[in-house]
């Protein structure tokens, strides 16, 4: 592309053709506000629908100001970011759009990370010379979110997360003028629509308009409760993130801290989720060989590829979008679940405790987790395998109010019994972590040989949807991988349309995988700081004693003194599950 030459605040550059004054102005270290505006970086999508005015600036020759994300530069142009007017203008955005804004800051969940809140303190609002009617819409209360559309300055990133990138299409601009909002269709609730709840549109949301439902007032009546015995079971996603709500740069590994602040907090069992992922392997493990071998030996009806089935918001999106091809996942519960189902049954008759005096907590990075918990299948006589799912954020917010901080804490160790586990559970929380996990077992499983290189490389990586030949021994297996649910539909129309030969594909709802969940530390897009919570928990796994789920002691134990064997009768009542037509669903319930 040809080359234009420009000037920003009387500094000379040139930039490509077809640049934005926004994109050209970080080129040389020009910071102009923006609100609406987002980058997805590696991602390839750029939110600039230039509706906030809040990036306006002044460009010599033209009338009125620009706004820099969607204005494009031409040769010779000059631009001034800075100016008094460019000033008052930005004031005065900003103090319209908080004259129809709820003046809860105070109990506001998005309270001091409020993208709204630090661009006002930043113009130095502090006034609103404005006063008119505000607009009030109901709110919405799902298991997982909560939308507040009083709180909503209609900049559609959310939409744009949820068409663009997730493919879910259920957020959208609706009516017009004073009445206009982004909802689902028809104004309806979340849970009656085709929402994933992944949490995408939460993590990109830049005020309180969307936020996770907070589970922490539960959590802390129960722990203080002295009739109930209450335990926590941490995924492997938030070891690696949690440290950047404290300060830490991203990657931080703070297991051994995370734990002891969990003891602080006065869990009378501190447990790893990782210990679940293990068991998950040996479960979707074993059904994958015997699919394959059925397979092998000429079985016509044995259903290939198996995909993985351990993301909630991956299972709500095929049971919404492609439910004719339900049978095709593994029907192996989640790791959460899978915990929760051993916990108030094995776990529970070892501590002497009643199920219903039994209350598991989970810490998810993600918030379909919250969805998933409450599933009416995940319940025994009313009474839920898992009680509460809270995200790596409202642990975060939790620890806050009580111990302060856990840069000081000592590191401490899981509880035993249900608290062991190797480095391939430990690799669940990235993209392509589940599927190597699996290899690393169906691998020795299949072959009868020892698999002295633990690592699969080409099963690693960031590309969206990806490919690649796992050798066991001369059988060759094709795996698939996506992550984000834009690229799980490109993936899943290839297999429905026969132009796709895979074995296993692994699937994740958020780009990054877990690391990069709905409930964790917010990351606006940024994909460097996704790739250093990737690096940690790679990191976590080299320095695991043991790096095999079968080879994991406590779930040798658990089968021998409990389950039987994988896929046994009752490994599969406690451990499997079935999925719905939730599309039928939707249309029975409008």
């Amino acid at each position: 592309m040809s080359l234009i030459n420009i000037k920003i605040n009387g500094k000379e550059l040139q930039v490509e053709e077809g640049t934005t004054i926004l994109q050209a102005a970080k080129k040389v270290g020009i910071e102009i506000p923006t609100l609406c505006y987002m980058n997805l970086h590696d991602l390839n999508i750029e939110h600039n629908p230039g509706g906030c005015r809040i990036c306006v600036v002044e460009v010599e020759g033209r009338r009125n100001l620009a706004p820099s994300c969607v204005t494009k530069v031409w040769e010779g142009m000059s631009v001034k970011t800075h100016t008094m007017r460019v000033l008052n203008a930005r004031r005065t955005v900003m103090e319209l759009i908080l004259s129809d804004h709820p003046f809860e800051c105070l109990t506001c969940a998005k309270n001091g990370n409020c993208d709204l809140q630090k661009l006002a303190q930043d113009l130095g609002v502090r006034e609103i010379h404005y006063q008119g009617e505000q607009s009030t819409y109901k709110e919405d209360k799902s298991p997982a979110i909560i939308r507040d559309m009083d709180k909503c300055i209609m900049c559609r990133r959310c939409e744009t997360m949820c068409n663009d990138v997730q493919t879910c299409g259920v957020l959208s601009g609706i009516n017009r003028g004073f009445t206009a909002v982004v909802a689902p269709a028809f104004e309806q609730d979340l849970i009656k629509s085709p929402c994933t709840f992944c949490g995408q549109c939460v993590a990109v949301c830049p005020t309180g308009a969307l936020t996770e439902r907070d589970y922490t007032n539960r959590v802390i009546r129960a722990l203080a409760d002295p009739t109930k015995t209450v335990i926590v079971q941490t995924a492997p996603a938030v070891r690696v993130a949690l440290g950047e709500e404290f300060g830490l740069p991203a990657g931080t590994i703070v297991t051994g801290k995370m734990v002891a602040a969990l003891r602080r907090l006065g869990f009378d069992k501190v447990y790893d989720t990782d210990f679940a992922a293990d068991l998950t392997i040996m479960e979707e493990g074993t059904e994958f060989l015997d699919r394959l071998s059925r397979y092998l030996n000429g079985d016509k009806n044995v259903k290939l590829p198996i995909l993985t089935s351990c993301c909630p918001g991956w299972v709500n999106f095929f049971e919404y979008n492609f439910p004719d091809m339900r049978d095709i996942p593994s029907t192996a519960k989640s790791p959460q679940q899978m915990f929760g189902a051993i916990a108030k049954t094995y776990l529970a008759e070892k501590l002497g405790v009643k199920r219903e005096n039994l209350v598991v907590v989970s810490v998810m990075p993600c918030l379909a987790k919250k969805y998933e918990a409450e599933r009416e299948e995940f319940r025994v006589d009313g009474n839920p395998d898992v009680d509460f799912s809270i995200s790596t954020r409202e642990l975060a917010h939790l620890i806050k109010q009580t111990i302060g901080d856990i840069k000081d804490l000592p590191d401490e160790d899981f509880d035993k019994l249900m608290g062991e586990s190797t480095g391939a559970g430990v690799i669940f929380g990235n993209t392509g972590g589940v599927i190597e996990a699996a290899c690393r077992t169906a691998y020795e499983i299949y072959t009868g040989k020892t698999l002295e290189k633990v690592e699969f490389h080409q099963l690693r990586g960031f590309e969206s949807v990806r490919s690649a030949v796992v050798d066991f021994d001369g059988l060759k297996l094709n795996i698939g991988i996506a992550h984000g649910l834009g690229n799980a539909r490109k993936l899943l129309e290839c297999i429905r349309n026969g132009e796709c030969e895979f074995h296993a594909i692994e699937i994740m709802a958020c780009p990054g995988g877990c690391i990069g969940g709905g409930g964790q530390p917010l990351h606006h897009g940024n994909t460097e700081i996704l790739k250093a919570r990737a690096a940690a928990i790679y990191k976590e796994d080299e320095g695991k004693a043991l790096r095999k789920s079968h080879e994991n002691p406590e779930i040798i134990k658990l089968y021998e003194e409990f389950l039987g064997k994988p896929s046994s009768e009752k490994a599969h009542h406690l451990l499997h599950t079935k999925y719905f037509d939730k599309k039928k669903r939707i249309y029975i319930e409008k």
